[in-house]
């Protein structure tokens, strides 16, 4: 089994930041990647950001340039830096892990951005 906690969740003012944290717990061997998803109400589950065990990274058209992605390999965390938010990223967030061949999902933080 495999375990993933997020925290940093919350509500912000439009241009203010938030960081985001997923910790992985349990049966895990080799995690090809994790990364970060976000769903609004009524819209689809989109990738937000993720990142590669050799660190290669991969945003979302909508927030290249304000989040960033990073990850503690021997904490099996990642963590999503998010500055310059905007109410259209209000959503849930769920952290992801990659391990081929399943992928494991939290259970979702709420992030809200109000302007």
């Amino acid at each position: 089994q495999v375990q993933l906690v997020e925290s940093g969740g919350g509500l912000v003012q439009a241009g203010g930041s938030l960081r985001l944290s997923c910790a992985a717990s349990g049966s895990i061997f080799s995690i090809n990647a994790m990364g970060w998803y976000r769903q609004a109400p009524g819209k689809q589950r989109e990738l937000v950001a993720d990142i590669t065990s050799g660190g290669s990274t991969n945003y979302g058209d909508s927030v290249k340039g304000r989040f960033t992605i990073s990850r503690d390999n021997a904490k099996n965390t990642v963590y999503l830096q998010m500055n310059s938010l905007k109410p259209e990223d209000t959503a849930v967030y769920y952290c992801n892990l990659e391990m081929r061949p399943r992928v494991y999902w939290g259970q979702g933080t709420q992030v809200t951005v109000s302007s």
